[in-house]
């Protein structure tokens, strides 16, 4: 019942949305909706497969319209399956139902959802709302079919820019060639308070587009380079003018780096030029999602290559200057990894010293797996290693974080992807806490799954935080990238995908 009663605001919310234009259902077409068992809403992404393996796929509304004339007037079987979801079997294992298909008829399907966190609508890419526009079905957002002529996007990075939100994608797909750009591309949506729709609902992206009305790249230099971006954020000068501020590694290829620098956004211009070069791989820098953070009256930023492990002050000149960065570290102050003589800071009575220090490198999760493994460290002493609350063993390979602090849990958390999972190589999302945002980071519970799909790079946006921080709004990078060769999911591949998970959920529950 709990979870029926705080996801009744959003469901209401979408109703509305698709109510505002009267249903003008075209009678040629067979309407089948999937919804989610426990709130009723349509779920997207769900695969519905006949015994000939020809197949549908719901829109982000759930629905799919059906108009093939070998199934019309027959009663035809369909299978059922949905990353996270599950249908009820039949008594020979069979998940799925008989529907008697004809011309202006329809079906309603529940579908059990396993994931905690609940599948809302896709947000990027073609076609989010191609079945509900046949069927004359209104829809929540102004680009339903095509936005800026982009049909796929890689990772987000966002930040509250004069009062918009600022939206940066890297390699985006093109619908009229194989090849689109890889320049990072860019768009701004309004916040819920300033007339944007309820993230319950969808987002309404306006794309920063060229002459060809394709999303053109934000970060338009060195052209025969991929340029991504990471550590977006906002920063304020002594005047209180906003500064919008990024890092930008530029590559050959996904392993091969051949550049580093610190980007800020010119806004006459609105794309990213450079203010400072870095070294390939500086010992401190900023990296992945961070977030503002107040210590003892000073504002920082917190980010890291896993878990907040990298902060400077919050204004563009500590952006800048990289020596004032601290790493969060057991090593000795000024040390860099070495693995024959890690030099770990210890007390007289060996206990492991983790703490914010000048010039000090911070480990990563590779570097401390060696150290466990050598026998240097302790498993128990790291404080970036959560455990499954479910069997008690350490999570290896999880990625980047991104952390915030919840009003309604009172704690930080993180949402995090793991490689290697139980279901695919980059498809698992867990939920974390901790008191401080550096951890110790002691638990963990899955809350998405996939079946051999990737969905990597999450990313939690506090700024759509409902109901005090219960409900939280994470988005994903949904790809076959490391995970599948095959069978990829038309208009969904490669594309960003939104969840909503209820930080009241009884399943969240860690020890003591």
């Amino acid at each position: 019942m709990i979870h029926r009663t705080f996801f009744l605001l959003p469901l209401i919310l979408v109703s509305l949305a698709f109510a505002q234009v009267p249903s003008t259902q075209s009678s040629r077409y067979f309407t089948i909706q999937v919804v989610d068992d426990q709130t009723g809403r349509g779920v997207p992404l769900v695969e519905l497969k006949t015994v000939s393996s020809v197949r549908y796929y719901t829109d982000s509304a759930g629905l799919v319209a059906l108009d093939d004339p070998q199934y019309m007037n027959r009663e035809v079987f369909f299978s059922l399956f949905s990353h996270g979801y599950e249908y009820p079997a039949d008594g020979f294992g069979n998940r799925g139902a008989r529907l008697q298909v004809k011309p202006g008829g329809s079906a309603t399907l529940k579908i059990k959802r396993k994931n905690i966190a609940q599948r809302l609508y896709r947000i990027t890419g073609e076609g989010i709302y191609r079945d509900s526009v046949l069927l004359g079905r209104s829809v929540p957002i102004a680009q339903p079919l095509l936005n800026a002529r982009v049909t796929g996007q890689d990772s987000v990075q966002n930040a509250i820019y004069h009062n918009k939100i600022y939206w940066f994608w890297g390699d985006t797909n093109r619908q009229s060639y194989p090849l689109g750009h890889f320049g990072t591309s860019g768009a701004t949506s309004d916040l819920p308070a300033s007339g944007g729709l309820d993230p319950a609902v969808g987002v309404n992206l306006a794309y920063f587009t060229g002459p060809d009305a394709f999303a053109r790249p934000m970060v338009p230099e060195p052209k025969s380079l991929l340029r991504w971006i990471d550590a977006v954020i906002v920063l304020k000068d002594e005047n209180g003018k906003e500064h919008l501020v990024a890092r930008c590694e530029d590559h050959k290829s996904l392993g091969e780096v051949r550049g580093n620098r610190l980007v800020m956004y010119n806004d006459e211009k609105n794309i990213f030029e450079t203010i400072k070069e870095l070294p390939i791989r500086p010992p401190l820098q900023p990296f992945g999602h961070p977030a503002i953070v107040e210590n003892d009256g000073v504002s920082y930023v917190y980010c890291g290559q896993q878990f907040p492990d990298v902060r400077f002050r919050a204004d563009p000149r500590s952006f800048e200057d990289v020596s004032s960065y601290e790493g969060f570290s057991c090593l000795v102050a000024g040390a860099r990894f070495d693995m024959e003589n890690p030099q770990l800071d210890r007390d007289t009575q060996g206990k492991l010293i983790w703490a914010w220090k000048k010039d000090t490198q911070p480990l990563s999760r590779r570097q401390i797996e060696q150290l466990i493994r050598a026998g240097k460290i302790k498993s128990e002493e790291v404080w970036f290693a959560p455990k499954d609350v479910e069997t008690k063993k350490p999570l290896n390979n999880l990625g980047i974080a991104s952390v915030a602090w919840n009003a309604y849990r009172k704690k930080w958390v993180a949402i995090v992807s793991q490689t290697g999972g139980s279901s695919s190589m980059l498809g698992e999302i867990w939920y974390s806490e901790a008191d401080k945002p550096q951890g110790p980071w002691p638990w963990a519970v899955k809350i998405i799954t996939h079946d051999r799909y990737s969905f990597y790079n999450p990313v939690h946006h506090p700024f759509f935080d409902q109901q005090g921080g219960r409900l939280i709004y994470v988005e994903g990078t949904y790809a076959s990238t490391f995970s599948r060769n095959e069978d990829f999911t038309p208009l969904y591949e490669y594309n960003q995908i939104m969840y909503c998970l209820d930080l009241g959920d009884a399943r969240l529950k860690f020890p003591n």
